[in-house]
């Protein structure tokens, strides 16, 4: 028969049992690398749309234990009339953070606050001052280096270990964001002033930037083509400004763009918003900066 001394005596040695392994535990965590802790500091960051994607990879670059995703396909463009589907929802709810562009760019936002309570939200384009209330401001090297800047204190609060390593990225990525204004601001010197008719209005931002006008817009918003009246009174604005140069997108048909073009002998060319490219991350890193290398030949044959 078990007395109660043997029982009390057997439960003091299993609470001791148990107290030896937390303590063990404890001490073999803090001898453990500092690499290895911060292994178990992963973080799940996902970003709302391209963009913001490329700069987020921008400032993750060689950082282990941070992982960048993209909500959105890579070849859907703006987000202006974006549901969120089923699996975007999965997907946020397995993230500690959502990097959106803000500035009424996705208008999901409030659905993924009611859905995902616990879930951090920021809004990379927080801070930088607003053209008409315009979004579209990462098409300017201004707004990509202050979106730069977000993302890097966003992250470096969620994972304070690597802050040193955010900080160091971004500050090379807004350096080469620099280095190439400039010398696109330096080549396109001799056409400061000049008027030209854009797709829709992505690109306020870029044409200040470059010290250009936007007299005109083909389309208000993607995909909603204009009416005869509306292309009849762009028609007008070319042929009264004088306008040599319309700009489509890559993204969307020229329909629209090439009858203008057909009435007022103005030539098509694109200019590209950076809205779409490749995902993977090697190449998605550079996606900004190439297509903005590349809209730099395309503004010199237009304007020449």
């Amino acid at each position: 028969m078990i007395t109660s001394y043997e029982i009390v005596n057997h439960m003091n040695i299993n609470v001791f049992r148990l107290a030896w392994c937390v303590v063990v535990g404890a001490m073999v965590a803090l001898l453990l690398p500092a690499s290895a802790r911060a292994e178990a500091a992963l973080r799940r960051v996902v970003t709302s749309f391209y963009p913001v994607y490329v700069t987020a990879l921008n400032v993750t670059a060689g950082v282990e234990g941070v992982e960048v995703t993209n909500l959105t396909s890579p070849h859907l463009g703006c987000l202006h009339d974006y549901q969120l589907t089923t699996g975007d929802v999965r997907q946020l709810s397995e993230a500690d953070l959502l990097l959106a562009n803000g500035a009424g760019m996705e208008p999901f936002l409030d659905k993924v606050a009611r859905q995902s309570p616990g879930l951090r939200v920021v809004e990379v384009s927080e801070g930088i001052p607003l053209m008409d209330g315009n979004s579209h401001v990462w098409v300017s090297f201004d707004g990509a280096r202050r979106q730069t800047e977000n993302i890097v204190a966003a992250l470096s609060e969620l994972a304070p270990e690597h802050a040193a390593a955010f900080r160091a990225n971004g500050e090379a990525y807004r350096a080469r964001l620099t280095a190439l204004e400039e010398r696109m601001r330096s080549a396109l010197t001799p056409y400061a002033g000049t008027p030209i008719v854009t797709f829709h209005e992505a690109f306020p931002y870029f044409a200040r930037d470059l010290r250009l006008e936007v007299a005109g817009v083909i389309e208000r918003e993607p995909g909603t083509e204009p009416s005869a009246r509306e292309l009849a009174d762009t028609v007008k604005l070319v042929r009264a400004r004088g306008v040599k140069a319309l700009f489509a997108e890559p993204q969307f048909p020229d329909r629209s763009a090439q009858v203008i073009a057909a009435e007022t002998g103005a030539k098509v060319y694109q200019l590209d918003p950076v809205v779409t490219g490749p995902s993977e991350p090697e190449a998605a890193r550079g996606a900004w900066l190439a297509a903005m290398e590349k809209n730099l030949g395309v503004l010199q044959d237009a304007l020449r």
